[in-house]
């Protein structure tokens, strides 16, 4: 099925910035494991494995309107040099994200796809889950304090 090019664009540059947050979030996830927080490296490992599905879905969106798939585009990375910018430079990606997710549905609501409306919605809701979670991991190191959030980041922490 021949889709609209202009959407086809929008959904490359989604692709390009998926591509991007799995690569940084493998970074930050594999910086939190080497300095032994293991919790937030699991947690972020998890976050960018649903970064490829995501990229996964768009390839096979981008196919099916007869696109041509652009994966070697990455956009800037922005990597923490410790916990607090790590959770920070992710939050805003994903702040982005959404925002991007839903100018593109709204393209694609004025070209009539619904079909990219659909899967873009459903990614959308999954990138408002990180943006949830991210803002959960803000709030606990302003009541805690760095020291405390991150000694519950360890395995021996209950």
């Amino acid at each position: 099925m021949k889709g609209d090019t202009k959407l086809l664009a929008a959904l490359n540059k989604l692709l390009a910035e998926e591509l991007t947050a799995i690569n940084q979030y493998m970074v930050h996830s594999e910086m939190c494991d080497n300095w032994g927080y293991s919790k937030l490296h699991k947690a972020i490992e998890k976050q960018a494995i649903e970064e490829m599905r995501h990229a996964e879905w768009l390839i096979g969106r981008i196919l099916f309107l007869t696109g041509i798939p652009t994966v070697s585009k990455l956009n800037p990375m922005k990597i923490g040099k410790n916990v607090t910018e790590i959770i920070a430079r992710d939050y805003a990606a994903e702040l982005a994200a959404v925002k991007a997710y839903n100018d593109t549905i709204s393209l694609a609501v004025s070209v009539g796809d619904n079909g990219s409306k659909d899967l873009l919605v459903k990614i959308l809701k999954d990138e408002e889950v990180h943006v949830d979670w991210a803002e959960v991991q803000q709030d606990q190191i302003s009541q805690m304090g760095i020291e405390n959030y991150l000694t519950n980041q360890t395995e021996g922490a209950k």
